[in-house]
């Protein structure tokens, strides 16, 4: 069978804030992805979330749970431009083409384990990303984090 991911990422660096992985491509499913990035990010406000206008962004359920998110906006790509959501596609790409084995894997729990290792073992500290000079997501933002500590301690 098949097994679908969908993953919240920080365009700043790149960072998969929120993932959630189901046999059913849902407002379920994406809910959940954000529920976890809107968590991992100690429920930020004011920020924007962009996906594309599948259905399953455009549904009720995930309307409610963008309004769940207290400060959260929602953005959708333009119809049939996939240069929006740019940054998305290139994970996916990434994640094909470096980490899932041509015929798949055996069965969802296989995948779910697959998936954590790839995102939390390799994508966010090891996988050098070019849009972040060739940092991976996890150094990136530690740098960014440590360079505005220091210069908020030096002024």
């Amino acid at each position: 069978g098949w097994c679908y991911l969908a993953v919240v990422l920080d365009l700043f660096a790149r960072r998969v804030v929120g993932f959630a992985i189901s046999d059913s491509p849902n407002s379920v499913l994406t809910a959940k992805a954000l529920q976890m990035a809107y968590h991992t990010r100690l429920k930020p406000s004011g920020v924007l979330f962009h996906s594309d206008q599948g259905s399953h962004y455009t549904s009720e359920k995930f309307a409610d749970a963008i309004a769940d998110c207290e400060g959260m906006t929602q953005s959708m790509s333009r119809r049939g431009n996939c240069w929006d959501n740019a940054p998305t596609e290139r994970f996916f790409r990434s994640f094909k083409t470096e980490w899932m084995p041509k015929g798949g894997y055996e069965d969802i729990a296989e995948a779910k384990c697959a998936i954590s290792d790839y995102i939390w073992g390799y994508y966010q500290t090891v996988r050098p990303h070019s849009f972040n000079n060739y940092l991976p997501p996890a150094e990136k933002e530690r740098r960014y984090f440590n360079q505005n500590l220091l210069s908020g301690v030096l002024n």
